[in-house]
């Protein structure tokens, strides 16, 4: 991201919202070093001695630094306060290695994934963190593949299943795809109270993914919408809420 960039960020809402992330997670502070070391030392060192980081070696090993993403993903579940509820139902679409629903495990979730099953580095993972995981696909009006039960949260993060034919291409969903995408994930996998939460990964100019088309299209289904991520609740005529601290119909 350039200077000017990074300065008129910091000057804007989404620099003070950014600010409020860090003063919520600082005032419950949690221990990325302590959920580390629930796992097998000997395994996390023999992951990342297979899977080596650097210039010469492919850029998808930057997921065997196990550290890194246990802290990246700490702050993820903090960021919905997955730290301080109750136990939810949590799936996880686009799960990738992992991270983020071993730290829910940490904290007390009942969790799965769903992803495709391409990357043996993931598959190495999911089995160090024990994560299970459905393996499908998430195409645009496709219905999602059954997993046989509903959740509290659905989360996706740094989501690109929205890009039609890669990163490359610069075809991504219409509203029509998000449309159908987030009836589905409502009438099939959210149970009452349920919450569906989106985060997204920034343009290649580093703007937001929200183009103005877009954030109007997220709002009118009700969705609330806080720097990278939006929020939509089971019920689109509900409120929902990042800060939720009880269980849904508790």
């Amino acid at each position: 991201m350039k200077w000017s960039r990074k300065i008129q960020k910091f000057f804007s809402r989404e620099g003070a919202e950014s600010v409020y992330e860090h003063v919520s997670r600082w005032t419950h502070p949690v221990s990325s070093k302590r959920i580390l070391e629930t796992l097998d030392s000997n395994k996390v060192a023999e992951l990342q001695t297979r899977y080596p980081q650097g210039p010469n070696f492919p850029r998808i090993n930057r997921f065997a630094d196990v550290p890194c993403w246990i802290r990246i993903n700490v702050e993820r579940a903090q960021d919905i306060w997955l730290d301080r509820t109750p136990p939810l139902q949590i799936l996880d679409l686009g799960c990738g290695a992992g991270y983020f629903l071993y730290v829910c495990k940490y904290f007390g979730h009942q969790v799965l994934g769903l992803d495709l099953d391409q990357e043996q580095l993931f598959r190495d993972t999911l089995e160090l963190l024990g994560v299970p995981r459905v393996v499908s696909r998430i195409d645009p009006n496709v219905p999602l593949a059954d997993v046989g039960r509903k959740f509290d949260l659905v989360a996706a993060h740094r989501i690109c299943f929205q890009r039609i034919g890669g990163a490359r291409s610069g075809q991504e969903w219409t509203t029509e795809h998000w449309k159908f995408f987030i009836d589905d994930v409502r009438s099939r996998f959210l149970a009452p109270g349920g919450r569906l939460v989106l985060d997204f990964n920034p343009r290649p100019d580093g703007s937001s993914f929200f183009t103005r088309e877009l954030r109007s299209f997220f709002q009118s289904q009700g969705a609330r919408i806080f720097r990278s991520k939006t929020l939509l609740a089971a019920d689109p005529s509900q409120q929902p809420q990042f800060m939720q601290i009880q269980a849904p119909n508790a």
